[in-house]
């Protein structure tokens, strides 16, 4: 199937604090992955099953790219998230007090701390190509 010009019109950009350790990095990815889908509209983002030539099903796949990108530290992100809220672009965030206690605890932890005590750890963001590349282009590829 050939390329459209609307494969490249939205983006998954999930952005990264470098400073944190891969465990603790794949699971913030893993909660921003699944909060990103529940932020969007029905339709919003599109996802395809892939069929290999013995017929098996590899679904739900996001269309559009999913891009990961690496952040110096906790205040970036927040910039991030500060623009986001500015340009109407879908997020979800994660941060320090999302960590322990399971969720319960964490919502509470989370509700009796100042947004600039707040440890920023990953960032998704959803939308507009070009407005999301304005907004990240000078953040690296996370390798």
């Amino acid at each position: 199937m050939p390329a459209s010009s609307h494969d490249n019109e939205k983006q998954f950009v999930a952005i990264l604090n470098k400073k944190i350790e891969q465990g603790r990095t794949l699971n913030v990815l893993s909660h921003l992955s699944v909060g990103i889908s529940n932020v969007l509209e029905e339709g919003e983002a599109i996802f395809v099953d892939y069929q290999d030539l013995d017929n098996g099903i590899h679904p739900s796949l996001s269309h559009y790219p999913f891009i990961v990108l690496k952040s110096d530290n906790s205040n970036k992100i927040r910039k991030i998230r500060e623009q986001a809220i500015e340009k109407g672009i879908k997020f979800t965030d994660f941060t320090h007090t999302m960590i322990e206690g399971g969720s319960t605890i964490q919502q509470q932890i989370t509700s009796q701390t100042k947004e600039e005590d707040l440890e920023y750890l990953g960032i998704c963001l959803f939308g507009d190509v070009n407005v999301i590349k304005s907004m990240t282009r000078k953040f690296s590829l996370y390798k």
